[in-house]
C-alpha cells in the first residue's frame, strides 16, 4: 500500500487537475461530522484553497448534537465556509405526501435513503447556483459492499476516497493532523454512523472495518478465492455474507461518479477512473 503522504499527494493533485479540466474553481460537500467528509474537506482545501471549499451541514431527524458540533469544529479549525440547512421539515413533507402511496407501511430503508437523497438535492442545488462541483465522500469499503444510497450519498461530480479503504482513511486523517489538529479528534474516535435512524452504527450492517478491510483487500487486490480465504482461517459465514453484499450491490458502481484511483484494482470501470501517479 502507498504511504499516507503519497496518497495525500495523489488525491490533492487529482482534485486540482479534475477542477482545472472541468473549468471550475469551487467545491461543495456535505459535512456530517464524520471522518470521511472531514478528510475530503481538508484534501479539497489543500488542492483548491480554503476560499474555494464550502460545506453544507444538513442535520436530519436522527442527527446527533455531537455530529453537528464535530462538523462545526472542522469548519472552525480549517476556516471553511458553511451553511446549515436542517432537512427535518423537508423529510416530514415527503413522508406526508408519500404516506398514501406507501399505504402507511412501517418505515424501513426507504425512509433512510430518502434522507440521503434530500441531502444530495440540496448539494446539487448549491453547486448549480454557485457554479461549483459536488465532492463525493464515500470510501472503498462502503462502495465495495453497497453501503451507500444511489442518487443520495453516492452522488457528486467526483469520488475522492472511493479507492481507499476505511482503515486507510483513518491513516490519512492522522497524516492531515501531523502538524496540528485539522480533523476533530471526536470525528476520528467515534463509531462511524450514517445517522439515518436512532443510534445507527455502521456495524449494524457491516463487520468492523478492521475486519472487513483485510478481507476486501484479499478479494479485490489479491484476487483470493472464497475457498482460499476459508482455508486461511476466515470465518466462512462472515466471508459469505461479505461476498453476497458485493454481488448484490455491484450494479451501484455503474451509476456513481468518476473516481480518483490510487491502486491498480479500482471498483469502477476503467473509463470512470482518473489515475494520478503516486
Amino acid at each position: 500500500m502507498a504511504t499516507s503522504e503519497k496518497l495525500y499527494q495523489a488525491l490533492t493533485g487529482g482534485i486540482r487537475h479534475f477542477f482545472m479540466d472541468a473549468g471550475k474553481k469551487t467545491a461543495v460537500l456535505g459535512l456530517s461530522g464524520g471522518l470521511d467528509s472531514a478528510v475530503v474537506a481538508c484534501l479539497a482545501q489543500d488542492a483548491l484553497g480554503k476560499e474555494h471549499v464550502h460545506g453544507l451541514l444538513m442535520p436530519g431527524p436522527y442527527s446527533t448534537v455531537h455530529s453537528l458540533n464535530d462538523a462545526l469544529e472542522l469548519c472552525t479549525l480549517n476556516g471553511i465556509s458553511y451553511h446549515i440547512i436542517p432537512i427535518d421539515t423537508i423529510f416530514n413533507k415527503f413522508l406526508r405526501e408519500l404516506s398514501p402511496v406507501f399505504e402507511h407501511e412501517h418505515q424501513d430503508v426507504t425512509e433512510e435513503n430518502l434522507q440521503a437523497r434530500i441531502r444530495a438535492v440540496l448539494l446539487m442545488a448549491y453547486a448549480n447556483k454557485k457554479d461549483s462541483l459536488v465532492l463525493n465522500t464515500s470510501n472503498k469499503s462502503e462502495l465495495a459492499v453497497g453501503y451507500g444510497t444511489l442518487y443520495g450519498d453516492l452522488a457528486g461530480a467526483l469520488m475522492v476516497l472511493a479507492d481507499l479503504y476505511k482503515t486507510e482513511v483513518y491513516e490519512l486523517a492522522a497524516f492531515l493532523n501531523r502538524d496540528g489538529e485539522r480533523i476533530p479528534g471526536h470525528s476520528i474516535s467515534k463509531e462511524p454512523s450514517a445517522e439515518l435512524y436512532i443510534n445507527q452504527k455502521d456495524t449494524d450492517s457491516l463487520p468492523e472495518y478492521a475486519v472487513l478491510d483485510p478481507i476486501l483487500h484479499a478479494l479485490i487486490e489479491e484476487g483470493k478465492t472464497e475457498e482460499e480465504l476459508v482455508l486461511s482461517g476466515i470465518d466462512a459465514q462472515l466471508l459469505s455474507g461479505i461476498i453476497q453484499k458485493m454481488k448484490r450491490s455491484g450494479f451501484k458502481t455503474h451509476q456513481v461518479p468518476p473516481m480518483l484511483t490510487v491502486t491498480d484494482h479500482p471498483l469502477l470501470p476503467r473509463n470512470k477512473c482518473l489515475h494520478y501517479n503516486l
